[in-house]
């Protein structure tokens, strides 16, 4: 019987950490004057249209990454660096620590797949011990970014698209693997996967995954 390889995914936001990142990086970046106070609002009303669940994500962020349009990918890679140090990187829940462990033990790779950028989620990833991460790429031209987001957007059915085609890279069965997610926008890739666990979820995927039986748990525990 040939055994099949899984492997572990996490969503970032509300699952591994307790916040909203783009939450945390519009304070810092309205701090540093790079952001309005009405653009600030702005991401704030965006936060709580997704966590019910009823955002255009993809118009929201498209607007979000025209700001950056004509910066350098180095600036930007240095701006999310002193961010994610700063604000991020000391919010990992305690059972995201032990989730990532457990894991790790078990020899599954460790896989973060996020709506957030490729900045953020290249250096998660280094800081937090994972081994791939998937999320937005920005369009970059003569090594600027041009405004736009790669397509499909890495949320909701495009995380499933983007976890295919890496667990076909790297021969790994999602039916055999985990995925970790607190939003409902992530039940399509909890449908992927053999062990969906639902992590401190929003109101409409705790009534979801009640009814499909699903495992919930609560991370902000020790």
């Amino acid at each position: 019987m040939t055994h099949k390889r899984g492997a572990a995914f996490f969503d970032l936001d509300r699952t591994l950490i307790d916040v909203n990142s783009a939450v945390l990086f519009a304070q810092f970046e309205r701090k540093a004057k790079r952001i309005s106070n009405f653009q600030f609002l702005g991401v704030l009303k965006n936060s709580l249209l997704y966590h019910f669940n009823i955002l255009d994500m993809e118009s929201a962020y498209n607007n979000a990454v025209k700001h950056y349009q004509g910066q350098t990918e180095e600036w930007v890679e240095a701006r999310t660096l002193e961010f994610f140090d700063a604000k991020i990187r000391s919010r990992l829940q305690p059972g995201a620590e032990k989730a990532l462990s457990h894991h790790k033990g078990l020899g599954h790779p460790l896989v973060l797949l996020t709506t957030s950028t490729s900045f953020q989620a290249k250096i998660a990833s280094s800081r937090w011990g994972f081994d791939a991460w998937l999320a937005n790429r920005f369009l970059v031209e003569d090594g600027k970014l041009k405004g736009e987001v790669n397509s499909p957007l890495c949320y909701g059915e495009g995380k499933v698209v983007y976890a295919k085609e890496w667990a076909a890279e790297n021969a790994v069965d999602l039916s055999a693997s985990y995925f970790y997610s607190d939003s409902y926008s992530d039940v399509p890739m909890l449908e992927e996967v053999g062990f969906p666990v639902v992590v401190n979820p929003d109101p409409k995927l705790r009534t979801h995954a009640a009814r499909k039986g699903w495992k919930v748990v609560d991370w902000s525990l020790n």
